[in-house]
């Protein structure tokens, strides 16, 4: 069954405001590990990995897009903003990349511990910017660590959504053979 470009459209709207709900109300909730102050699961990436793996990638990047502006004008800052959209924008061609490898060689779970890691890699590129200093980055192992275990654990609710989503039939003839 083939999608029209109003379904479509209404797809990238209901997987950009959901990410954008999941960003808003992850912000709320504090990390409950004191190992790794700032850090957070990343349940948006949940989001981001059904975009990538149900639209092509122009829209998978429109998803993101507008939840890391939706969710700065809800209530984020320039500072959050450009923490934000480094590390979403490097974790999103990240795990495009990656996924390019192909099922064979990566699984959804490696393409969302890849992501967790370059968020990390992307947002500590902005604080030591910002900081005028380099030494930010040795927050990066203790971050990474987090990164792992949390893009494993949202690796695996993705694939089970996926799978779900994929008995619709609803996405197949939306993503681009790139």
């Amino acid at each position: 069954m083939n999608m029209t470009k109003n379904q479509r459209l209404v797809y990238i709207a209901l997987l950009a405001s959901q990410a954008v709900i999941i960003s808003l109300l992850e912000r709320a909730i504090p990390f409950p590990f004191a190992i790794a102050p700032g850090a957070k699961l990343g349940l948006a990436n949940i989001i981001t990995l059904m975009a990538l793996y149900t639209l092509s990638t122009r829209d998978a990047g429109k998803v993101v897009t507008i939840r890391i502006i939706l969710s700065t004008l809800l209530g984020g800052t320039i500072a959050s903003f450009m923490y934000s959209a480094s590390g979403a924008i490097l974790s999103f061609l990240g795990m495009w990349a990656v996924k390019k490898l192909g099922p064979s060689r990566i699984s959804l779970i490696g393409v969302s511990t890849t992501g967790a890691i370059l968020h990390n890699v992307g947002q500590l590129v902005v604080a030591s910017w910002i900081a005028q200093t380099w030494t930010v980055l040795l927050y990066l192992p203790v971050l990474s660590f987090v990164g792992i275990l949390s893009g494993i654990a949202i690796g695996i609710i993705a694939n089970y959504l996926l799978i779900h989503v994929e008995k619709l039939n609803y996405y197949k003839d939306l993503r681009d053979l790139d």
